[in-house]
């Protein structure tokens, strides 16, 4: 383990996460890896009870990198919205994929966040801009113009490199642009949506991503390649107010029946739909067939929401900003 001093802004985001988080948090350095590039991959949280270690694997930009993983755990403990994977779709490497990449996905509306934070602290330095623009070549091979099957990491990888770039290094965004043109060209319209109403609480948040799963799904699609069905297969933390915690299930969402399965149950799952988004809010696993009959519907709907939430222990938020764990 590498003893690396961290600057004065990090040290204030660990504390930040201390004050938010009952118990202890830390910042390992493992091995003496320095690619010369940093990427997103090049750091994970690990939680064990009451103890989170974020681990940094590569020293390239210790700083820059242990900033964007606390300021990914800042968010979560302060109630932004969080994904979640409670359906299979019976294939654990297709799963696999879906799972990694609903998690680009929210993460990339999420870096509006934590790349203005990182900005604003001046951990955002051209030598980390130039790095970043190394990782992304050693994420993906310029476009073939005939096209490949890569085209939606891609898209992914340029989405999150005009985020991050915002319009601050026209050199960089112009060398995405020669080395991507159909991916960047499609990332532009992505970017341009997103900018349109900018993350500025839980609630922006959550119809960004919501706003995203769509738009990138189209984009697939308008290139005749297989779309991700993040809305149907990622739970996002729902966002409601008061009034709507009062309202029946019925009110606020529909249950859909998935041709995806409950894990545990193996069975095909019931998906709340949120009625006014048409995102995944929560799942049910199907009740035995015995039971699996219009009752079983009609006592969902008939609880209110703020009741159903508690039963399946699914956490909220609301739309003064305090989240709802729920257990």
């Amino acid at each position: 383990m590498q003893n690396i001093e961290l600057n004065d802004s990090v040290q204030s985001l660990i504390n930040a996460v201390d004050d938010l988080f009952d118990g202890k948090v830390e910042v390992q350095f493992i091995g003496d890896l320095q690619s010369g590039y940093v990427r997103h991959d090049q750091a994970q949280t690990v939680q064990d009870k009451n103890q989170i270690t974020v681990q940094i694997s590569d020293l390239s930009a210790p700083n820059y990198t242990a900033s964007h993983e606390l300021l990914h755990l800042l968010m979560t403990l302060r109630g932004f919205p969080q994904a979640y994977f409670a359906l299979s779709s019976g294939n654990d490497e297709l799963n696999q994929q879906l799972m990694m990449m609903g998690t680009e996905l929210y993460d990339i509306v999420a870096h509006q966040v934590v790349v203005s934070e990182q900005r604003r602290h001046g951990l955002i330095t051209p030598e980390v801009e130039a790095m970043y623009l190394k990782g992304v070549q050693a994420t993906i091979d310029p476009e073939p113009e005939a096209g490949d099957d890569r085209m939606t990491l891609r898209l992914m990888t340029v989405l999150d490199a005009l985020i991050f770039y915002g319009t601050g290094n026209q050199q960089a965004v112009d060398q995405l642009q020669a080395d991507y043109p159909k991916a960047f060209a499609a990332a532009s319209k992505l970017y341009t949506m997103l900018m349109e109403k900018p993350v500025s609480s839980p609630f922006t948040m959550r119809r960004s991503i919501v706003k995203l799963f769509k738009g990138f799904d189209n984009q697939l699609e308008a290139w005749q390649l297989p779309p991700l069905h993040n809305q149907e297969f990622t739970t996002i933390t729902s966002v409601l107010s008061k009034r709507q915690l009062r309202l029946e299930v019925r009110q606020i969402f529909e249950l859909f029946h998935s041709e995806m399965i409950d894990p545990a149950t193996k069975r095909r799952a019931y998906v709340g739909i949120n009625r006014a988004d048409g995102q995944n809010s929560f799942v049910i696993a199907a009740p035995a067939p015995k039971d699996d009959t219009p009752d079983f519907f009609k006592a969902i709907y008939s609880l209110s929401v703020e009741e159903l939430f508690h039963q399946l222990e699914m956490p909220y938020i609301l739309r003064d900003g305090s989240a709802n764990q729920n257990g």
